[in-house]
């Protein structure tokens, strides 16, 4: 059996190994024009180098030169960039469509006189978990405190009023408010600023120029913004219903930064709390403001 298929094998090889002679002849007179001698093993291995280089060419020009733009899935990379800018564009423009209907609305709710409601409380641990923890402070804790805060209240006022409150003279402080005090600055009863009643719905404006550093909601005093002046001051204004800045804002005298209300804990009605830092300290604010 091995040898019948041993003798087939021989016979293809042989075939294929067979040399013939192919001739062009003129037909009139029979002269030879061409003669090429070729063997089918050789005519096999013809056609496929062909092959194989054809191929090459082919996916060379494709891949590296402009003729690929014209085959389905592949693009110009001009295009592709130019499709990439303007997605950035779309995406901008998209932001920018938001932030002016937020500010539409918000003018809008202010000349409807709508104003945002008293924000809700927030609740009380009901689980028991922290009910044992001990933050009573300590006697030496109180005795530390109670020497800090008297030297504080018997030097503030003489620090900052004798040696850097002449400065303030100087500057044209805007009233934030127009109102009636209702309660005024005291330092022995650590109340830093002035309480002041106004009209519902009123604007509370900036009392200098300054860049806000603070605009957000605490459960004590409710809606607060914080001012950065020059020269070291900072002003604080507190329980405001409703906020028209939002902080890196930059803010001229008199321009409107909030609306009065009453939110926070501490407060107990519609008004603002005005504070003003100098320096670290804590002034009062009827020396320099006329409300």
């Amino acid at each position: 059996m091995s040898d019948i298929k041993n003798s087939r094998w021989k016979i293809i090889t042989n075939q294929l190994r067979s040399k013939y002679r192919l001739v062009i002849l003129n037909d009139n007179s029979f002269a030879e024009k061409f003669s090429l001698k070729l063997s089918p093993l050789g005519l096999i291995v013809l056609i496929g180098a062909v092959t194989i280089v054809m191929t090459t060419l082919v996916i060379s020009l494709v891949a590296f030169t402009p003729l690929r733009e014209y085959i389905p899935g592949y693009g110009n990379v001009n295009d592709r960039k130019d499709i990439i800018i303007l997605s950035q564009k779309a995406d901008s423009l998209e932001n920018t469509l938001v932030a002016r209907d937020w500010y539409i609305n918000n003018l809008l709710n202010v000349f409807s006189r709508k104003t945002e409601g008293k924000p809700s409380k927030p609740l009380k641990d009901s689980t028991g978990k922290y009910a044992k923890i001990d933050v009573k402070p300590s006697e030496q804790d109180l005795k530390l405190r109670n020497e800090i805060e008297t030297n504080q209240l018997s030097s503030t006022s003489d620090k900052v009023s004798a040696n850097k409150l002449n400065a303030l003279s100087n500057y044209f402080f805007f009233s934030p408010i127009k109102g009636t005090v209702i309660n005024s600055y005291n330092l022995s009863e650590e109340h830093f600023g002035t309480d002041i009643v106004a009209a519902e719905n009123e604007f509370i404006k900036a009392t200098l120029d300054g860049t806000i550093v603070f605009s957000g909601f605490t459960s004590t005093d409710g809606y607060v913004i914080q001012i950065q002046h020059g020269n070291d001051l900072i002003s604080i204004y507190k329980h405001c219903s409703s906020l028209t800045k939002k902080t890196g804002d930059y803010v001229k005298a008199g321009e409107p930064i909030a609306i009065v209300g009453n939110t926070g804990e501490s407060s107990s009605g519609t008004h603002l709390h005005f504070e003003i830092w100098y320096n670290g300290f804590s002034i009062n604010p009827q020396n320099y403001v006329v409300f």
